[in-house]
């Protein structure tokens, strides 16, 4: 039985006025087609759902019994319908976000209270991992990941630029000299991100217009910039270290300083992958509120 919840709306509103022409006038449609509507769906079922005379009309006994059971099914998607439509204009709800574990150990500290000040209906769940999602089965809201992403299903969007920088503590240069060229690199300890490669990564590093490739080496391998960075501050070697605004702060805390200071990586783009083009209202928020924070240099 094809059947569409519209012609049903449709007959709920006829059987509530008893009137096609007042019906057709709330619902912005032509009198002529409201009934020819109403009439096919009678056929559908294959009961009279009305009896019409020139004067009024009537539920016969299968239309009272199908409008009382149809019109709290008309009501309740009409209430679903304008919660989502409040839900799409006004930030409020669960928002479920992922994020790299850096990000969220040095920014969500920092502006969520301010968030939560601000945006007080939006109940936020975050996922921290740097682990590639299944499109499919993707539960969140927004997922933030460093760096260029797989093609997927889902909607990428670049919010910004991250420089990317080095760093070692004091401790480790005075030990070990402070490299004056990119090629120094390769004579140090060099704290790294896992490479397909085996033992050497390969860093691009840039000045200005010029660029160099340097092989750089080190025992110590880790998928996680926050761990790197504190192995670095133990003085365990250089480091190579994704810089926004919150995180500058974090650096200098821990003791770690610039090494090759003319010279960086290149930047790393953050995007924001969400699972449809139309971003609802606690999401768009989200964006809105973080994005400026990330990039805020005073």
């Amino acid at each position: 039985m094809d059947i569409q919840l519209n012609d049903i709306a449709l007959f709920v509103e006829v059987a509530k006025r008893k009137n096609f022409s007042h019906a057709a006038e709330a619902l912005s449609i032509p009198s002529a087609t409201l009934s020819k509507r109403v009439t096919e769906l009678e056929h559908r079922i294959g009961l009279q759902l009305l009896t019409r005379t020139t004067r009024r009309i009537d539920l016969t006994e299968a239309g009272a019994l199908y409008f009382e059971r149809c019109r709290h099914i008309i009501e309740e998607a009409r209430v679903a319908h304008e919660q989502l439509q409040d839900m799409a204009a006004l930030p409020r709800g669960r928002l479920r976000v992922s994020m790299f574990p850096s990000l969220a150990a040095l920014v969500l500290p920092v502006v969520m209270r301010e968030f939560n000040d601000q945006y007080p209906d939006i109940e936020c769940e975050f996922d921290v991992t740097e682990r590639q999602l299944d499109p499919i089965s993707n539960p969140f809201d927004l997922v933030l990941r460093l760096g260029p992403q797989p093609d997927s299903s889902l909607i990428s969007r670049q919010i910004m630029l991250m420089q990317h920088q080095l760093y070692a503590s004091r401790a480790y240069l005075e030990r070990h000299g402070q490299p004056l060229t990119p090629a120094d690199l390769s004579h140090h300890d060099c704290l790294r991100f896992p490479a397909g490669d085996g033992n050497a990564s390969n860093w691009m590093l840039h000045s200005g217009n010029r660029v160099e490739r340097v092989s750089v080496f080190g025992r110590l391998v880790a998928n996680n910039a926050g761990m790197l960075g504190r192995l670095a501050a133990r003085g365990m070697g250089i480091v190579p270290l994704p810089v926004f605004h919150a995180m500058e702060k974090a650096i200098t805390n821990i003791g770690l300083v610039r090494v090759l200071p003319d010279w960086s990586l290149t930047p790393l783009p953050l995007f924001a992958l969400l699972p449809s083009r139309t971003v609802p209202a606690k999401t768009r928020a989200f964006l809105d509120f973080i994005q400026p924070r990330l990039q805020d240099r005073s």
